[in-house]
């Protein structure tokens, strides 16, 4: 029988109703309890890392994890780890990139209700889990209502519907249903993941608006080693006379700060080189394009690649290496980097 060790973070899957609302209270070993069935699928060992809504995650707790899947990695065939849903998407990119090519499954779960509520999904979701934390799968993934996503590809995009997470830009992994998996893809894995143990947590993210003051970049570039900014459409920045973006943006890169143009619509992706207001961004400063990658996915990559190098090049070209299916990599890019 496999072995699999069960990471518990709080959330709402662990919540109980307070005075004031639902806050973490049961332990990973409660959560387990729970659900009977995943005693036949393997044996399971429990750890509390923390217990907290995962409102209140931080850089510092990917590291938690990291540092417990490095430590068990070679103990355990597979990992489940029970997080809150608000914040699951941000993990899961962080560990794709703090634990990469992983050979065993990394699975984060949760939930929309409960797990001693009635009608909850937790007892579905966490049994789901377990079946692919004893598969064949590789790497990190999130698992939820059935369905099974790349880490570096989910996003929460429902408040309070089971089905709380999409896969963006890019196909699902697998589909569960009536206890079953059903594998489309596998990701490739290397015979041991890489760990990596660094996170530069200066890392800002901008969300244009009609008429948005130049001076709020300004302020994220003076406490930030990067920044994101999430434009409209394919991308572009507001070049109308007195903007300043172009120009802020052009110190901000001189003196060593990294800036990465994405895009507020979910799906599809940026192309800078598509409009006027983005072409000048492209061909004339060192802006970093996150083409399709999620909004999450790019701000753990920055955070990682920020904690292992501060050298421009090498920030560049980390960023624009898919790692874990992140982005697909255009053929301007790959031009550049020759």
């Amino acid at each position: 029988m496999k072995r699999v060790l069960m990471l518990g973070t709080g959330g709402t899957i662990a919540s109980e109703m307070t005075g004031s609302g639902l806050a973490p209270a049961l332990t990973s070993e409660q959560l387990v309890a729970q659900v009977p069935e995943i005693a036949a699928l393997c044996d399971v060992t429990c750890e509390q890392l923390f217990s907290i809504d995962s409102t209140n995650i931080t850089p510092d707790h990917w590291l938690l994890l990291e540092d417990a899947l490095e430590r068990n990695f070679d103990r355990y065939d597979g990992f489940v780890i029970a997080h809150g849903t608000d914040t699951m998407a941000y993990t899961a990119a962080a560990l794709s990139y703090l634990v990469q090519s992983s050979p065993k499954p990394i699975v984060l779960t949760g939930a929309q209700k409960p797990i001693l509520f009635e009608n909850t999904d937790s007892k579905t979701n966490l049994a789901d889990a377990f079946r692919c934390a004893v598969s064949d799968l590789c790497g990190v993934m999130i698992v939820f209502n059935g369905r099974v996503i790349l880490g570096t590809r989910a996003r929460k995009t429902r408040t309070t519907s089971f089905q709380a997470f999409s896969s963006i830009n890019y196909p699902l992994l697998a589909v569960l249903q009536n206890g079953f998996l059903m594998e489309y893809i596998r990701p490739e894995c290397l015979p041991a993941p890489r760990f990596f143990r660094r996170l530069d947590p200066r890392v800002g993210l901008l969300k244009i608006i009609p008429g948005t003051d130049c001076g709020l970049l300004d302020y994220l570039l003076a406490h930030n080693d990067a920044v994101i900014i999430e434009s409209y459409g394919v991308g572009g920045l507001p070049s109308y006379q007195g903007s300043g973006f172009f120009d802020g943006i052009r110190h901000a890169i001189e003196g060593g700060k990294t800036v990465v143009m994405t895009t507020q619509v979910q799906n599809e992706g940026s192309n800078l080189a598509v409009y006027d207001v983005g072409f000048h961004l492209k061909h004339d400063l060192l802006l970093l394009e996150a083409y399709d990658m999620t909004t999450e996915a790019a701000l753990a990559k920055l955070m990682w690649i920020l904690g292992e190098t501060k050298d421009p090049a090498q920030i560049r070209r980390l960023f624009c290496k898919p790692i874990s299916h992140d982005l697909l990599y255009l053929k301007d890019e790959a031009q550049n980097e020759k």
